[in-house]
């Protein structure tokens, strides 16, 4: 099924696409070496996030102190 971003570059899905996947609003994109790929987020995915981002929020957390931590995880993974 062919589809074309509009001039705001957000993609479009094709009618059908999402109604294949009943109450399902959001869906992860993600680049592979053979395309794009969709996948659906179930909702309880979208709650989990928004749990945690009202956390972040709590504690006073800056998208630079989210990103220091991950760096520090990653590093002590190796």
């Amino acid at each position: 099924m062919p589809a074309k971003p509009p001039a705001e570059n957000e993609g479009t899905l094709p009618k059908s696409a999402p109604e294949r996947f009943p109450g399902i609003e959001n869906f992860e994109v993600a680049r592979t070496e053979h395309g794009t790929r969709l996948r659906p987020r179930r909702p309880v995915e979208i709650e989990k996030i928004e749990r945690i981002r009202e956390r972040i929020a709590e504690r006073g957390l800056t998208e630079s102190d989210v990103r220091d931590a991950v760096k520090w995880a990653r590093r002590q993974a190796d």
